[in-house]
């Protein structure tokens, strides 16, 4: 997995923690956790029962996209390892946003 500070996605407003590090990716898929622990989609908000079934669906067959994981930094850990885990599970490319120091 790597970090990212350059990727540009719409995405929804969350305050990043801070890594060192930077990659850029031109097609990805943005899934946002907010600090009130909601998820989101790029910019569509999504129940974490229906988190796998709308990503798999956003990112295509081929899984050529990259799913981009921007938690905030107040967010539980366990619910930036769910996105982690459907990633690896469906075996998808992922980085996880953060911002530079």
């Amino acid at each position: 997995m790597l970090t990212s500070t350059l990727v540009t996605v719409s995405a929804i407003d969350v305050i990043l923690p801070k890594a060192g590090g930077k990659t850029e990716n031109q097609t990805s898929v943005a899934v946002t956790i907010t600090e009130n622990s909601s998820f989101y989609i790029d910019k569509k908000e999504v129940s974490a029962a229906q988190l796998e079934l709308e990503l798999l669906t956003k990112v295509g067959v081929n899984k050529e996209k990259t799913v981009v994981i921007r938690g905030d930094q107040n967010v539980p850990y366990k619910l930036v390892m769910q996105v982690i885990d459907i990633a690896n599970k469906n075996k998808l490319k992922m980085i996880l946003a953060v911002k530079g120091k």
